[in-house]
């Protein structure tokens, strides 16, 4: 398994080139990054590899100097679950989206 970084998004991939997990940050409009979606395959689920990606897509970002802030559902319980990394984002963490 590697890890691919791009400008937007962090993925962990398989060794025939499988995308075994996946979290997306892309910029908005006002320059800010946007956790907004993150995928696990269904072989890795409750591996931790969630988590995983966003910490260190949370540390890519803060060595980037960007900020962010969470609409994804994960994302959101992730960073109300790791305060630590609060300094990157623009407002706390809101409450779960409604489904």
């Amino acid at each position: 398994m590697n890890m691919q970084t791009d400008d937007d998004k962090l993925s962990f991939v398989g060794d025939y080139g499988d995308v075994l997990g996946e979290v997306s940050f892309p910029e908005d409009e006002d320059g800010i990054l946007n956790f907004n979606h993150t995928y696990v395959a269904p072989s890795e689920r409750g591996s931790g590899m969630a988590g995983r990606l966003m910490g260190q897509a949370v540390r890519h970002v803060r060595f980037v100097g960007k900020k962010a802030r969470a609409t994804c559902s994960y994302a959101i319980r992730w960073f109300q679950k790791h305060p630590e990394y609060a300094d990157i984002l623009v407002e706390p963490p809101a409450a779960e989206p409604a489904k």
